[in-house]
């Protein structure tokens, strides 16, 4: 079985789309600060965005360890359990970092929003979704597990600012 990294890599369309508006670039997997996480696993920085952040795999194995994601503002988050999951919440709420309540409504306007910016958002989506294998949950679910995993698991997974010794601040708070 193929990785889901090089299966993006080797789908141009699939990359493009989790680029932006997924804004997920596997060429941007090094951390601008030193930093570490406070239960001393393994911390491996393998994609990034276009603001500086970071998506961290915590702990040994492969694409199925938990995903932690730290922003160049000093927040961070466990965003999913593996890189399936992960991929999925970038094709479904790309305006995921947005979400401030969680709800329903906040989420139709996020995705209002980026349907101007993105007609063709839901097509394209879709056939990166195909081209990668992942069958897609409703975006009322895949926010709720966002929110499961940030609020529950994701509390023992604490990024801590190496030099100074400080944690991270939750980007998401429960």
């Amino acid at each position: 079985m193929r990785s889901l990294i090089a299966a993006v890599r080797e789908q141009g369309e699939a990359a493009r789309f989790l680029a932006w508006p997924g804004d997920f670039d596997l060429d941007r997997g090094d951390h601008v600060e030193d930093v570490h996480l406070a239960s001393g696993a393994a911390l491996e920085g393998f994609a990034g965005d276009g603001a500086g952040g970071t998506f961290f795999f915590c702990g040994e194995g492969g694409e199925e360890r938990p995903v932690l994601y730290a922003d160049s503002e000093g927040g961070a988050a466990l965003v999913a359990m593996g890189l399936p999951e992960l991929l999925r919440l970038l094709l479904i709420a790309p305006w995921w970092r947005d979400c401030q309540t969680f709800t329903a409504e906040e989420s139709r306007r996020l995705a209002a929003e980026y349907l101007e910016d993105v007609p063709d958002l839901v097509a394209r989506r879709d056939r990166t979704a195909a081209a990668l294998g992942l069958a897609l949950p409703s975006e009322e679910d895949v926010l709720a597990r966002l929110w499961e995993v940030a609020t529950g698991i994701g509390k023992g997974f604490v990024l801590i600012f190496t030099p100074e010794g400080e944690p991270y601040d939750p980007l998401i708070r429960g």
